[in-house]
């Protein structure tokens, strides 16, 4: 993994602090239960909005989650493709033939501690389907998915729990689906949970 935010102990205090008080002042509250697996997938949902990425950023500056983020490749690009990187975010080519899931996979296999975080949607415009990969990634890496997402209703965000899979892909997206239609996102005519 590359050089991040949280690797950067002056920086990463005054940037947790910076986030504290930016929830606060935005009346947001985050939530994160005593369980802390040493590794796991997250799910980030509903994302419906450019707001998400500051709330879910600040959420785990905040909560203290050294998260990394998978983005598109050309967000990586000139002239703030290095920020990017440093605030966590993992390029994704999806146009070439490279699985991205056994990449994945293999960072987490290759580390004692990490922590990724995705959308399912892949976009903040309105999709059917979910993308698969957190799934695959998650069972193929023996690892718990965290229930990671931001409710504008409540104004909380967090992580709402941990789910393990149990390998069925039918009974274990029911279940996702089951938690996220209690949230409420920023524009709820772009969220699907199916």
């Amino acid at each position: 993994m590359h050089y991040t935010v949280y690797d950067t102990p002056g920086i990463k205090t005054l940037l947790r602090w910076s986030a504290k008080a930016f929830l606060k002042i935005t009346g947001w509250k985050g939530v994160y239960g005593p369980v802390r697996p040493k590794k796991f997938f997250a799910i980030a949902a509903p994302h419906t909005s450019n707001w998400d990425f500051p709330y879910f950023l600040s959420m785990a500056l905040a909560l203290d989650l050294n998260s990394y983020w998978m983005g598109k490749h050309t967000l990586f690009r000139k002239p703030f493709g290095w920020l990017f990187k440093w605030l966590g975010g993992l390029p994704i080519d999806r146009r070439k033939s490279v699985n991205t899931v056994d990449q994945v996979i293999n960072h987490f296999n290759s580390n004692e501690i990490l922590i990724i975080t995705n959308a399912p949607e892949g976009t903040r415009r309105r999709v059917e389907k979910w993308k698969s990969g957190f799934y695959h990634i998650s069972k193929g890496a023996n690892i718990p998915i965290a229930l990671a997402y931001l409710d504008y209703k409540k104004k909380e965000g967090g992580i709402g729990g941990f789910y393990n899979l149990v390998g069925d892909i039918e009974i274990d997206m029911k279940e996702l689906r089951k938690y996220y239609s209690k949230i409420t996102p920023k524009h709820p005519e772009n969220f699907s949970i199916e």
